[in-house]
């Protein structure tokens, strides 16, 4: 418990979840898998703009469309297959790591 807490306060973000997901295992569910699509979306973005390509240049590498890897970097993406993550890697010269972990029970 933090100190604001024990004092009767919380900040802005508890509040909000507390009112918009709760204890509801269909909203944490979604909110876990928003987190999840927006982890992956700005990696890719990351890495790539390091790597100092365009979305152009990595598509060719990757043997697909500016508009696949502009896809791959939008947080609201949901199509993720591991086979076009693990190319992405590849062409960033990185490893695809998968991992899961105990966590939301439905």
């Amino acid at each position: 418990m933090t100190v604001a807490e024990s004092r009767g306060r919380t900040n802005a973000v508890d509040i909000l979840h507390a009112r918009y997901v709760g204890e509801d295992p269909e909203r944490k569910a979604a909110l876990e898998a928003a987190r999840v699509h927006a982890e992956v979306a700005r990696t890719i973005h990351d890495l790539r703009t390091e790597a100092g390509y365009s979305q152009k240049e990595l598509a060719d590498l990757v043997g697909t469309t500016q508009s696949a890897i502009s896809r791959l970097e939008d947080e609201d993406y949901e199509g993720h297959s591991l086979s076009m993550l693990n190319r992405v890697a590849k062409a960033l010269s990185q490893k695809l790591a998968v991992v899961m972990t105990r966590g939301i029970r439905n």
